[in-house]
């Protein structure tokens, strides 16, 4: 049985291109679908208005915040529409120079509700060759995001945040009941990590974790995984995207079911504090004294 709270919520899979007007034509049109099929709230992936891995390129075609088309036109598109709109993120310029990562949440009148700043960047070496330098081009955020929407309080985060659970479990904490990672995965580390991440995020967490995703071959030669996922707080999948490109999912969100999933499995409630031993030196150090 539904409670009166129950809401549907969608995820608008993307295959964003090097053009932000493009990119953003792309995904105001499935948003458009998403509430045509009765979306409440909706969300879109991780760089919703530009894939672009060269620097210079990426710093040409996007902009600040207050001068940003997409921020307007997102900002817009809710007011018009009457949703709660949940940017996964947008490239950003900052004052500074650097670029920002940032998530966006805007409310049924268009104001925007919350904003995030990906706080774990993606610095990593793959087998095959394919390597990436998040923190030469973006600046980190350092502040956890939880919003209050009409039905849910919900955690904000992106892409590689999935990979540290202190984050989630801090949001649980703060009440979050839904739990959001929209993401371009990689396809190599999305098909070894994708779904038990999004997993254990929501059964670890008794929430329901909501991620949109990039999919396929971009552009600027990176290819995404996709998958857009919907999971419940006892970790059943409710909806999930394919792999080639873009694609709207949506399931039904009952906040009630995560207070089930606490009740029966009260590990927020049984979290207890620990002490750490000391830092111990590396097994060939010891052996070698």
């Amino acid at each position: 049985m539904k409670s009166a709270m129950t809401f549907k919520a969608a995820c608008v899979q993307l295959q964003s291109t090097t053009e932000v007007a493009e990119s953003v034509d792309i995904a105001e049109r499935l948003i458009r679908d998403a509430v045509a099929a009765g979306a409440d709230y909706v969300q879109t992936p991780e760089m919703t208005n530009i894939v672009e891995r060269r620097r210079a390129a990426l710093a040409e075609r996007i902009a600040l915040e207050d001068e940003d088309v997409a921020v307007q036109r997102f900002s817009a598109l809710a007011a018009k529409l009457g949703i709660i709109l949940h940017i996964g993120s947008l490239a950003l310029k900052r004052t500074d120079g650097r670029i920002a990562n940032r998530a966006f949440v805007f409310g049924r009148d268009g104001h925007v509700l919350a904003h995030y700043d990906k706080i774990h960047l993606f610095d990593v070496d793959l087998p095959g060759g394919e390597s990436w330098r998040e923190s030469a081009v973006y600046s980190p955020g350092d502040r956890a995001v939880v919003v209050d929407l009409p039905w849910l309080r919900l955690g904000v985060s992106i892409c590689y945040d999935l990979r540290f659970p202190q984050l989630y479990r801090a949001q649980a904490h703060c009440g979050a009941a839904a739990l959001t990672a929209p993401a371009a995965f990689t396809r190599q580390t999305g098909e070894a990590h994708w779904h038990v991440l999004q997993r254990a995020r929501a059964i670890e967490n008794g929430a329901f974790v909501i991620s949109a995703a990039q999919a396929g071959h971009h552009v600027d030669g990176r290819e995404t995984y996709g998958h857009s996922i919907i999971v419940a707080p006892w970790g059943e999948v409710l909806a999930e995207a394919g792999g080639d490109g873009p694609e709207v999912i949506w399931a039904d969100i009952d906040p009630a079911q995560s207070e089930r999933a606490r009740q029966h499995m009260p590990s927020l409630k049984n979290e207890r504090p620990f002490a750490l031993p000391e830092k111990a030196e590396p097994p060939a150090m010891r052996s070698a004294s």
